[in-house]
């Protein structure tokens, strides 16, 4: 279903064929059966630090009480509160009928207020997109509006991510008071109000919980010590399998508004490859045949989650510090992930994948990708000790804020 091409929306002064524009990949989210190891993986190997757990144990039916985990954890790599969360599946399976193959708790796009996350919701509506729930969620304190693709992947759009300093801490317990469970009227009150009235009535604004650094700070990345050799510098893209591919991408290319950037066909299999910013892509749709012929380590809903690194030497340095910790990589054929240079796949403790990789294609003013021929060859199983700048290497959205 194409956006009306008569109704147009004023959106901050420009007109738009919807009421809203998501600007980038904002967090994301796998389900888990191995909390302890997955958070050993994502948290001391790949380097994102949890900001807050959440125990769903209230929502579990009583019946199913103390069997299995429900605690889910949110965890950053920036200031943003959460960029990745790692939530129980079996918790889920009781408590939402969480079906076998969706193993994505959420995908989350960035708008740019909060009156287009409530006009998103509102025009979704008119188009028949079922809206999941709408509010703001605590921890986090994102104003959202939830809806899914067309084979169930869920999506929210949200404004307002709760910021973590210097001081390393989120918002304590009572300052979750500010919870909606409904589609926010406008308007509300900032933030900065928010935090006056917490410290008006005696809240320890200061309590809220740390992250604790396990990993001994034995490297040197960029002048900085860390306790791994690189740096999450972004997150995205997002790889999804579906059974139709084009149903798929019309979710996010008529209802999200993404472009269409590229299309490869590989081995028979089309590949749609699409974009939300300047990111060659932040979303690619492959067709579940696939995961057979790659022999992926556990076929579902989604292929991979993408985190991207610094600079080419962290890249090398990840692969190898991973390997020595006894995280299997995997080398992919490059022409299934076009736009991005060289890139290898760490798999989870549940078969996730996770794309490692330092670069990605930036498009410009006319939208066209670069030409498949200018590209430069690469081959997955074979990488240079370094590799010559591209014209676009190192542009793209930058890392704010210091590596450690």
């Amino acid at each position: 279903m194409e956006a009306s091409a008569n109704r147009k929306f004023d959106v901050g002064g420009v007109m738009l064929d919807r009421p809203f524009r998501i600007s980038r990949l904002g967090h994301f989210g796998f389900f888990t059966n191995h909390m302890k190891e997955s958070l050993r993986f994502y948290t001391q190997l790949l380097g994102f630090e949890i900001s807050d757990p959440l125990d769903f144990a209230r929502r579990v039916p009583p019946e199913h009480k103390g069997k299995f985990e429900t605690v889910g954890y949110f965890t950053r790599f920036n200031g943003d509160h959460h960029a990745f969360v790692l939530f129980p599946r079996r918790a889920f399976e009781v408590m939402a009928n969480l079906k076998p193959q969706h193993v994505v708790n959420q995908i989350t796009w960035q708008a740019g207020s909060l009156k287009q996350v409530v006009d998103a919701g509102h025009w979704m509506q008119t188009r028949e997109v079922e809206i999941d729930r709408s509010g703001r969620d605590m921890p986090g304190s994102n104003w959202h509006t939830y809806m899914r693709d067309a084979e169930g992947n869920r999506n929210e759009i949200y404004y307002g991510m709760e910021q973590i300093g210097w001081i390393g801490r989120s918002k304590p317990l009572p300052m979750h008071n500010r919870r909606f469970t409904e589609a926010a009227t406008l308007p509300q009150i900032p933030e900065r109000k928010e935090v006056e009235d917490a410290v008006a009535a005696g809240v320890d604004i200061l309590s809220g919980m740390r992250h604790e650094e396990k990993m001994p700070l034995d490297y040197n990345v960029g002048g900085i010590l860390l306790g791994r050799p690189f740096k999450i510098v972004s997150i995205g893209p997002v790889r999804l399998m579906a059974e139709n591919v084009d149903k798929v991408a019309d979710f996010y290319r008529s209802t999200l508004g993404f472009d269409l950037t590229e299309e490869v066909v590989w081995k028979g299999h089309r590949c749609l490859f699409l974009r939300c910013n300047t990111d060659h892509h932040c979303v690619s749709i492959y067709p579940m045949a696939i995961a057979k012929e790659l022999d992926l380590p556990r076929p579902s809903s989604c292929f991979s989650f993408g985190v991207r690194l610094y600079d080419y030497q962290q890249l090398r340095d990840a692969v190898a510090f991973l390997k020595k910790q006894g995280v299997r990589v995997l080398h992919l054929p490059a022409e299934l992930f076009p736009g991005i240079d060289y890139t290898a796949f760490a798999v989870d403790p549940d078969g996730h994948l996770i794309q490692l990789y330092y670069y990605m294609e930036q498009i410009g003013w006319d939208g066209k990708p670069k030409p498949a021929n200018l590209r430069r060859k690469v081959d997955n199983a074979n990488w240079p000790e370094t590799v010559q700048a591209l014209s676009d290497t190192f542009n793209g959205e930058p890392f704010l804020g210091p590596w450690g």
